[in-house]
């Protein structure tokens, strides 16, 4: 059984990491069930992700004593086809989240205010359909960016992302592109 679980893909359904019982679940899913294709990650207070690459300093030293947890087993799962990240302490860059899910076809990234990515690390969700991000106030890039994920991409969402800057006229020969929500953002241009 545990060989056939193993190899089962499990329907779309909402598996939410927000507290210690579900993030040890978690772990064990990884083993027995790595084909989950949706999960939402963050955490309860006092607990945090470990640090990734180039941390924010001050950040890190407020969290110090958190309980820290490894982010990076949730790479185990790499059939994920949505993904969220919500309000989690992530400090720093994680590359992984950006190349370990090739699948990936919603991807949502709220109030993470220590992220450190920019928009070209996209190009690793070729069938990326929707991108929801607010609050990620260390996000970069320019819109342009985006041109990659041209086939796919239905409806684009970036709130509160100041550094995000480009003319949002790049975006106009999307084929499937049907919302584009753009507040908060140095993203400019002239519909006429």
């Amino acid at each position: 059984w545990k060989e056939a679980v193993k190899q089962t893909t499990s329907p779309l359904a909402e598996f939410h990491v927000n507290n210690m019982e579900s993030y040890n679940a978690m772990a064990v899913m990884t083993e027995a069930m790595p084909n989950l294709q949706q999960i939402t990650i963050g955490l309860e207070f006092r607990h945090k992700y470990n640090d990734g690459e180039d941390p924010d300093e001050e950040q890190a030293v407020r969290t110090a004593h958190d309980t820290t947890h490894d982010v990076e087993i949730i790479s185990n799962f790499s059939k994920l086809q949505i993904l969220e990240i919500d309000g989690t302490v992530l400090n720093g860059r994680y590359p992984f989240l950006f190349s370990s899910f090739p699948l990936l076809q919603q991807l949502s990234i709220k109030q993470c205010y220590f992220l450190k990515w920019d928009l070209e690390m996209l190009a690793g969700f070729p069938l990326l359909k929707e991108l929801d991000i607010w609050g990620n106030y260390r996000l970069t890039g320019n819109i342009s960016s985006l041109r990659v994920l041209k086939g796919p991409l239905e409806k684009v969402r970036i709130r509160y992302c100041p550094a995000v800057e480009g003319n949002f006229m790049d975006l106009a020969d999307f084929p499937w592109l049907k919302e584009l929500y753009l507040y908060g953002t140095a993203v400019t241009g002239d519909i006429r």
